[in-house]
Order: C-alpha cells, then structure tokens, then sequence
C-alpha cells in the first residue's frame, strides 16, 4: 500500500511539474517558460521540508551547508561507469552542480538548459554538472536530444546514496529536492540554494556570479 501510494505522488508530481519526455528540443532552440524563480533556500538534511504546490514534502538524510565540504559519494555516468562526485573532471576547479527532480518534466528540463545555455561563458572555466534519480539511460538520451555538450550528467538511481548523503532526497516521491550549489577548487561548498517550492527554479544567476566570483579570487 504505500508502495503504491509513493508510486501516486511520483505520477503527480511530474504530471504537476510537466511531463515532457524531452520532446520539446529536437535540435530547435528551446522555448523557455515564464517559471518562478525561487527566493531564499529551503534547509537540507532529516526532518527539514520543501513545499510542493504548497504541501509538505520531508527530507531525508545529513544536512550539508555553506561551508561544508563535499562528501564523496559514488553516482553513474552515462556511460554506466561509477564516479566519486568530487572526482569529476572537473576537479581542482570551482563547479556548479544542478540538483533536478527528473528531467521529464518542464521546470527541470528549462533549469538545464539554462545551466548549459544562459551561463554566460563560465562553462569555459568551471564544471557543469547535473544530478538526478533519472537513470543514466535517459540522461544520455535527454543530453543527446537537447545537443546539451558542456554539462556532465551524473545518476543517483541506484539508492539515492548523493540524495541521502547531501540531506536533498524526498523519500516519499523517490526524488532529489531541487538545488543548485557551487562548489570552490577545493571542494567546498561556497553557494547552496535549495528551492523552498518544489515547482520554482533556483536562482542560477547567482550561482553563476558566485562562480564567477570564485574564479577571479584564483
């Protein structure tokens, strides 16, 4: 029964969210939405909350913070190979890394193309990366369908272990809470931002400035 009853709120959630399949960039240019973009930051970690079109969903696993380091944790390539996420290729540089629910749905796909699109050149000099509970299969394909080349695209679909470790999965859905973080050239949390309503955009203009920021100080 409440297997069933998980399986109901994931189905709601991205009929809410807006279920794409990713069919909307087969190479055109994508057709951004008027989203809310979110203010303040939800809290992570066991016991915290995020709003999902105004109701409760609780968050499971350790908090992580401003200040924190980054903790390993294995996640799968879209080539199925298993990464540490502070083994990136992107290691030893400042990197952003976009936490989405399931990139089927309208709010995550526009949140990645803006990670990969409305960057304003910082992808030259930091890592873009996007984690999800999508399985590497349909990350490829969504990266292969969108022509999104400048992000690396990391599943937590085994068990949710970057979920758990970071405080971000929502166990009810069996998601990741939306979230965007930057992370400095050595690997410390410098920038978190965890969207208090789950059907909001993050503010990755100011991830983009805070990496920028970063990169000037090195």
């Amino acid at each position: 029964m409440k297997t069933a009853r998980h399986l109901v709120i994931g189905a709601t959630l991205c009929m809410t969210l807006g279920l794409t399949g990713c069919a909307s960039t087969g190479g055109t240019s994508f057709l951004y939405k008027d989203f809310t973009i979110a203010g303040g930051s939800a809290v992570a970690g066991e016991g915290q909350k995020v709003l999902f079109k105004g109701s409760p969903l609780m968050l499971s696993g350790t908090g992580i913070k401003v200040g924190d380091p980054l903790r390993e944790v294995n996640l799968t390539q879209t080539d199925l190979s298993q990464i540490g996420i502070t083994d990136t290729k992107g290691k030893g540089k400042v990197r952003i890394i976009s936490v989405v629910p399931s990139l089927d749905t309208l709010v995550c796909e526009q949140q990645t193309h803006y990670l990969s699109e409305k960057n304003k050149g910082i992808d030259k000099m930091v890592e873009l990366v996007t984690v999800s509970i999508d399985t590497p299969f349909a990350q490829k394909r969504f990266a292969d369908e969108a022509r999104i080349s400048n992000v690396t695209f990391l599943s937590d679909y085994r068990d949710a272990e970057f979920g758990k470790t970071y405080g971000l999965f929502l166990k009810g859905p069996h998601i990741l809470t939306r979230t965007v973080m930057v992370i400095d050239a050595k690997n410390t949390v410098r920038y978190l931002q965890i969207t208090p309503e789950l059907t909001q955009l993050p503010n990755l203009d100011e991830a983009f400035a805070v990496a920028k920021s970063l990169i000037n100080q090195s």
